[in-house]
């Protein structure tokens, strides 16, 4: 059970309903008119900014207003089902809760929660952690539900399935939505699962949605992946775009990759396949298979983040970009500040790419996790760095993870080969080194009032 709304909470979801269903009559004549009705619903200073933000795409009628009319296409009931759960029990109610848990229990408390539902996968990608499709490490539907009802009672309604390949345990994770109307669901997948029979039960259960794993056009993607599978991922994509169901794409850009993954080519190309939006993560050099050479230097780097940019401008596509876009959440968000992460063997882990803990979901609460030493020095030494575009502790700050995984006596939790932190972060100083210059002047070029606040 949720707790007991306030007036404030009441009236704001109210609004939102509101203006939700006012749009689905005519969403190409009424958008335009949204933000009048919403601005008569509201008080003064009920997300002013977003409010405002959202006004100014509507009125240019750009590329973001493109993007909303393509959230038009989806099947009705999937999408009214996404915009409540997203926008109003993980955004709104749920943030609501998470700070009102964060003051009272002086720890970070997640909007999301990424989870291994499993380590196993049907691919054998070079340089992939994951383990043989055999393995059995896996949580239980048990588990999963278990950390989905603690999750809400910290006012967490976001969960992330990574592996491993989550769809391998597609039928739990059906059932896990069925059992939690109420959150919002997504897989990071490889996407070779996804087949008709799985796109009816998601437009049956309506609150799962996924991000298909792409590393560019076919010869790259299947030189890595495994011959076959760019087309079956293309076949995939096929059919939740015939559905009417909502996915992304998930890019880890690489020194190889990195211009061909960013190129215009590509990105139509992952418009015109119906995704929605599209996760660039950068290249982390975690485990025994880890190859250095494949970090963006910071040249590469620096032109990945700038089309990004250009991008949001003209493209009908929310683009997310791990790393380069810490000055807009706050440097790492990691830590449980608006993530966490939980492995297949339950233990939970401040990060998808930080491989160390100290808790175990089987013999702690999610809240105790949040309030032991790794989360907290976490807590506590957030941000890692004055300037937000070297927001990672183990990328960019590497002397943060050594000194915080060894404070908290932080085991390795690598699943075949477990990595000693002093090992991985001599690995990633190099790295940190070469792109603390570029990063600076970045920094104080593109955003001189937090560079001038945050102080040199």
């Amino acid at each position: 059970m949720g707790k007991k709304k306030s007036f404030k909470e009441a009236m704001q979801t109210f609004v939102l309903k509101q203006a939700l269903n006012y749009l689905e009559g005519n969403p190409e004549e009424n958008i335009p008119k949204l933000m009048a009705l919403i601005d008569r619903l509201s008080p003064d200073d009920y997300y002013k900014e977003a409010r405002d933000a959202v006004r100014k795409a509507i009125d240019e009628k750009g590329n973001w207003y493109q993007l909303m009319l393509r959230l038009y296409q989806l099947d009705p009931g999937v999408r009214q089902t996404a915009f409540e759960n997203f926008l109003i029990n993980a955004t709104l109610s749920g943030s609501v809760t998470q700070q009102e848990t964060a003051q009272r229990e002086g720890c970070n408390v997640p909007w999301a929660m990424l989870v291994d539902p499993t380590s196993a996968c049907n691919l054998h990608c070079t340089g992939c952690w994951a383990a043989e499709y055999g393995n059995r490490l896996n949580l239980t539907l048990e588990d999963l539900d278990s950390i989905v009802s603690q999750g809400k009672e910290l006012g967490t309604y976001m969960y992330l399935f990574t592996g491993g390949e989550p769809l391998v345990r597609k039928k739990d994770i059906i059932k896990l939505c069925e059992m939690h109307p109420d959150c919002e669901f997504l897989s990071f997948t490889n996407g070779t699962l996804i087949d008709e029979e799985f796109c009816q039960e998601m437009l049956r259960v309506k609150n799962f949605l996924p991000a298909i794993s792409l590393e560019g056009f076919e010869e790259a993607n299947d030189a890595r992946r495994g011959q076959g599978v760019y087309q079956k991922v293309h076949q995939a994509m096929d059919l939740l775009k015939s559905h009417g169901l909502p996915f992304g794409i998930s890019i880890c850009y690489t020194s190889a990759n990195y211009d061909v993954v960013t190129s215009e080519k590509f990105i139509d190309y992952v418009i015109d396949s119906g995704a929605l939006f599209a996760w660039f993560f950068h290249y982390m050099p975690v485990g025994a298979g880890a190859v250095p050479a494949l970090l963006p230097d910071p040249e590469q780097r620096s032109v990945v983040r700038q089309r990004l940019i250009d991008y949001r401008q003209s493209k009908a596509l929310f683009t997310i970009d791990f790393q380069n876009d810490g000055p807009h959440v706050g440097g790492c968000i990691a830590g449980g500040r608006m993530y966490l992460h939980i492995n297949a063997k339950g233990d939970v882990e401040p990060c998808a790419f930080v491989h160390y803990s100290d808790s175990n979901i089987h013999e702690v609460s999610l809240l105790q996790a949040l309030k032991n030493p790794l989360f907290m020095a976490y807590h506590d030494n957030q941000p890692f760095n004055k300037n937000l575009l070297r927001p990672c502790p183990m990328l960019e700050n590497p002397e943060k993870l050594r000194m915080m995984v060894h404070e908290s006596g932080a085991h390795s939790t690598e699943y075949e080969s477990p990595e000693n932190v002093d090992d991985l972060c001599d690995r990633t100083t190099p790295y940190a080194e070469n792109w603390a210059g570029t990063a600076d002047e970045l920094w104080e070029r593109d955003f001189p009032v937090q560079a001038a606040k945050a102080g040199k």
